[in-house]
């Protein structure tokens, strides 16, 4: 068997992307923070006939999100693909423009971005290395690639997650293990900014699939319309 574990499994992105790779086999194992909601999305699948299981972990707790991950590994026998991309809440993440950023408004997204994605990275490569073979894929929104102010320090923590993954890809080159990362440059479902393109979250997640199979030379694909 094969598995996915999707860190900040939301009923949107996250769950089309468990959708896109379920319905190829995989197992879905989906990591956040609320066990309800999870436990939701994983009745979701089990009805469609996807095996998939919920991690109940915090990105900001390294040992939590270590652990879940160590858990959804031994649940199915290893990790395949790891996919990244935990989305914060208005009450969480505090937006500022890049005059009125101060270092603590960064650190709580490099925290959140950067140093997630990491402690999740360390939790699974080792086995992939040995395996020879793996997928560790990275979401942010496409102002890590072109910064937008209203975002400012949210924008400069994934643009540090994009160098780093970017980074990734240089370095696991030739070992079979594929890292990349994703720039969303639309609205998923809905429009929350008048006259910006949106997408439907079945339609992004594809792209997560072909970054697997058959674009895994690729160190970024950015979804635009």
């Amino acid at each position: 068997m094969t598995s996915i574990a999707i860190v900040g499994a939301g009923p949107q992105l996250g769950l089309a992307i468990a959708r896109t790779f379920g319905s190829r086999g995989f197992d879905a194992a989906l990591i956040s923070r609320n066990r309800d909601k999870l436990d939701q999305l994983v009745g979701k699948l089990t009805a469609e006939g996807i095996s998939a299981a919920a991690f109940p972990a915090d990105v900001l707790d390294r040992d939590m999100l270590t652990q879940a991950l160590k858990d959804a590994a031994a649940r199915f026998g290893g990790i395949d693909v790891l996919e990244y991309s935990p989305v914060g809440t208005i009450d969480s993440t505090a937006l500022t423009t890049p005059t009125t950023t101060q270092p603590s408004d960064v650190q709580h997204e490099m925290e959140f971005q950067l140093y997630g994605a990491i402690a999740a990275t360390q939790a699974v490569l080792p086995a992939m290395r040995e395996a020879g073979a793996g997928t560790l894929l990275f979401t942010t929104g496409a102002g890590s690639i072109d910064p937008v102010p209203q975002v400012g320090n949210v924008n400069a923590a994934a643009a540090a997650l994009r160098n780093w993954v970017i980074n990734l890809h240089k370095e696991l080159d030739g070992t079979g293990i594929q890292a990349a990362h994703v720039g969303i440059d639309v609205s998923i479902g809905m429009s929350v900014i008048p006259d910006f393109p949106t997408a439907q979250p079945e339609e992004i997640s594809p792209a997560y699939w072909e970054l697997h199979t058959t674009k895994r030379d690729e160190a970024e694909l950015v979804f635009s319309r």
